[in-house]
């Protein structure tokens, strides 16, 4: 059985949100029970590499502690950047 936590991410997923993005990821993956987190990019429109790069980070954080990580609700130039980036071959798209 899954226990998943959502994190709702910001219009603009860029560098300004870094440290609410570490801070939330870290919080659910050293509480227990926790083994998935899903990332709703629902409400994102703007994302840049920073946001790749934290993308990666929280992979390889999850992999290193045999949990998962999803990716929810992206659409338009969001879910192009993340597919052009090939994100898909690392982190599940639900």
């Amino acid at each position: 059985m899954s226990n998943s936590q959502l994190i709702s991410l910001p219009s603009r997923f860029d560098y300004g949100y870094h440290k609410p993005f570490y801070d939330a990821c870290t919080e659910y993956l050293n509480k227990d029970g926790i083994n998935e987190i899903i990332l709703d990019f629902t409400h994102v429109e703007y994302m840049d590499s920073s946001a790749l790069g934290m993308l990666v980070m929280i992979h390889k954080k999850t992999v290193n502690l045999m949990k998962k990580v999803k990716i929810k609700g992206a659409r338009g130039a969001t879910d192009e950047i993340l597919k052009m980036a090939n994100i898909q071959k690392i982190i599940e798209f639900i």
